[in-house]
């Protein structure tokens, strides 16, 4: 069944893009209106404009809760004996967000044509990365797609299990440094100066703790604004430079310096590595192949620079385990189970094991991170927060001593 891009309005007013599959164009066009949608334009998709359209549409791609929903679907229905373009009919259907159902009737029009399934997601790399494009190439090489697909959705579900960790683990601090931020600023603008100015009009001299917290309160109160848009600019322009590769090198190396984020970046990337090579291996692509794609996932630009060096090593004769641990990036126990599974044949579970050990030693770390952490802040915000409460005391103190 052909495919048919069309461009319609809603009973708004606005426009709506999309694909949608019929027998002709004139069927797609009373199924716009059973959508209450108002035809303008449709035209049956060929691979070439088709293929463009949808690949600006996605050039932000997918989120991961959506990726991963997509491809465990997928996986299910293939591994019970459905084709696979019957497959991504159904999972289309099920589609609540109208892009994402038109991606995947994109791409199951391209299988529709004859080509194959890898061959089609590789039309969208925004949305399907290499390890995607080069399981499914296996897979349907070999015969066992379903089963490709079935480790494609664990490992994109793991994926996305391991990213909101660390998100958990860095979001919440940075969002409990703020709020401390903004209490503190708020004191300072408004609270210390309504407070203290009661002691200026008796002509005393303040105590040296009080007059600095003035100065910090007036400064708030002239430039506050000014330096928040200050910060921001900083912010925007170091976000721009950091996409300059070198500099980028840089600070990765930089980070890997520091005691405690060390062991959470080295930590994180070595697990993705080891998930990534084992689904790899395990769907029957080549080591070489498969280094070179697992070595994206890596975040840590020396780690990644450091993983294609031991891909050449490889290339050249040596053993997986000896290449990577001269990059000395990778923790012992990681290096011992992939010798292990190279000795015994067995590396994609070697490999499945040494990521199960990262991701558990890295929830580890996080958790300590976390307990460290929050009472840090709190005590960092306490601390603030006394000096100022002094600041506005002793005035007071000195007051009654005169008064006595």
């Amino acid at each position: 069944m052909p495919a048919f891009d069309y461009i319609a309005l809603d009973s708004g007013g606005s426009e709506k893009k999309g694909v949608l599959e019929g027998d002709s164009a004139r069927q797609i066009r009373q199924q716009l209106r059973d959508q209450k949608l108002t035809p303008i334009e449709v035209n049956e998709s060929t691979s070439k404009s088709s293929s463009s359209n949808t690949s600006r549409s996605f050039r932000g791609g997918i989120s991961s809760n959506e990726l991963a929903l997509i491809i465990r679907q997928i996986a299910t229905l293939a591994s019970s004996g459905t084709p696979i373009e019957e497959a991504l009919g159904a999972v289309a259907k099920q589609a609540e967000k109208q892009k994402i159902k038109s991606l995947i009737l994109s791409v199951r029009s391209r299988v529709l044509e004859g080509k194959p399934f890898a061959t089609a997601l590789s039309e969208y790399p925004k949305v399907f990365p290499e390890i995607f494009q080069a399981t499914v190439a296996a897979g349907e090489q070999s015969g066992h797609l379903e089963s490709v697909l079935e480790r494609l959705a664990d490992y994109t579900e793991d994926k996305q299990s391991t990213k909101q960790i660390i998100s958990k683990a860095l979001y919440y601090p940075i969002g409990l440094v703020c709020i401390a931020f903004g209490i503190v600023s708020f004191l300072l603008a408004y609270v210390v100066p309504q407070v203290v100015s009661v002691f200026d009009s008796m002509g005393q001299e303040l105590p040296l703790l009080t007059r600095i917290m003035i100065s910090l309160s007036d400064f708030i109160k002239q430039w506050g604004l000014i330096v928040l848009i200050g910060l921001i600019g900083l912010f925007v322009l170091w976000r721009r430079l950091l996409q300059r590769e070198s500099l980028k090198t840089r600070v990765h190396a930089f980070m890997l310096k520091i005691p405690l984020l060390s062991k959470i970046i080295r930590g994180s990337n070595a697990a993705q590595f080891a998930r990534t090579l084992s689904i790899l291996a395990a769907s029957g692509v080549p080591v070489l192949d498969a280094l070179g794609i697992a070595s994206q996932v890596l975040t840590n630009r020396p780690m990644r620079q450091a993983v294609k060096v031991a891909a050449t090593n490889v290339r050249e004769g040596g053993g997986l385990s000896a290449s990577l641990e001269r990059t000395r990036f990778f923790p012992p126990m990681m290096l011992h189970l992939i010798a292990s599974g190279e000795a015994s044949g067995r590396l994609e579970k070697m490999l499945e094991k040494a990521a199960a050990h990262q991701e558990r030693e890295l929830n580890s770390i996080l958790a300590v991170f976390l307990a460290l952490l929050e009472p840090v802040i709190i005590l960092l915000m306490a601390g603030v927060v006394m000096t100022i409460v002094l600041a506005i005391l002793l005035p007071i103190f000195e007051l009654n001593e005169l008064v006595t």
